[in-house]
């Protein structure tokens, strides 16, 4: 699966602000609500009902937060780089300012799943994620996220 047929330009956010973790599934809820033309309470209700299951901090200071929702039509992406981090109750307590969050339909099945393991992938990749976290602005980051190549280990 290609980055590119999930995350449009418009849903890549890069100094976004939050101090928490709450605030930070607003933000994203907002965003991906925008982006997908869904109710922004919808977005917000079904990341967090996923989010107190257990935490979607992967460590290294990535997130990868996810749901399901009904009204969905595609699976659609959104990225935000933090201007701060924040505490996300991560796996390896490290806090996040990385954040990839996707949205996906009920009834997606494998390409839920597809989705989610090429997000954990790219976002697994420690230079990639530092190529992240040193881009200027929306325009850099959509280009590292949607290059062909993005993520994939250098052998």
């Amino acid at each position: 699966m290609d980055i590119a047929e999930i995350l449009a330009p418009q849903a890549v956010f890069e100094g976004l602000k939050a101090t928490n973790k709450k605030k930070l599934i607003t933000e994203i809820a907002m965003h991906a609500a925008q982006v997908a033309n869904l109710n922004v309470n919808t977005v917000f209700e079904t990341l967090w009902e996923r989010e107190k299951l257990s935490s979607t901090g992967v460590g290294h200071g990535i997130a990868i937060p996810h749901a399901r929702l009904s009204k969905l039509e595609r699976i659609v992406g959104v990225f935000a780089h933090l201007d701060g981090a924040v505490d996300f109750e991560s796996i390896d307590e490290a806090p996040v300012d990385l954040v990839f969050a996707l949205l996906t339909p009920v009834d997606a099945g494998a390409d839920h799943l597809k989705a989610l393991a090429r997000v954990s992938r790219l976002m697994r990749n420690a230079n990639f994620c530092e190529k992240l976290r040193a881009a200027n602005d929306r325009a850099e980051l959509y280009a590292l996220l949607t290059e062909p190549t993005a993520g994939v280990q250098a052998a």
